[in-house]
């Protein structure tokens, strides 16, 4: 009977080492499948703020780029508009001035003949 208490004793050591063994790798396959799951998880979380990050910044930087081009040509159009009616008004000022001159001398012109004829027509001259 010692023998058999021996060997039972024995038999169930090694089922203990087995056992232990066996847990231990189930236990690192948990361990490693968990892991991966997690980082996976991370991974994708990681993925999902970066890209959203990104496109904000993309986002922001299409805007100015936008406005920026935009204000140009409002700008631009604004002035063409400025420019064009600063030169309708200068050339009708210039128009004006240039007619008060021409009426100016042919009123002049005209006075000058009408006296001559008013003077050719009195009688003896």
């Amino acid at each position: 009977m010692a023998n058999v208490t021996v060997f039972g004793r024995t038999h169930r050591q090694t089922d203990r080492q087995t056992d232990r063994q066996t847990d231990r790798q189930t236990d690192r396959q948990t361990d490693r499948q968990t892991d991966r799951q997690t980082d996976r998880q991370t991974d994708r979380q990681t993925d999902r703020q970066t890209d959203r990050q990104t496109d904000r910044q993309t986002d922001r930087q299409t805007d100015r780029q936008t406005d920026r081009q935009t204000d140009r040509q409002t700008d631009r159009q604004t002035d063409r508009q400025t420019d064009r009616q600063t030169d309708r008004q200068t050339d009708r000022q210039t128009d004006r001035q240039t007619d008060r001159q021409t009426d100016r001398q042919t009123d002049r012109q005209t006075n000058g003949l009408t006296v001559q004829l008013l003077y050719a027509t009195l009688p003896g001259a």
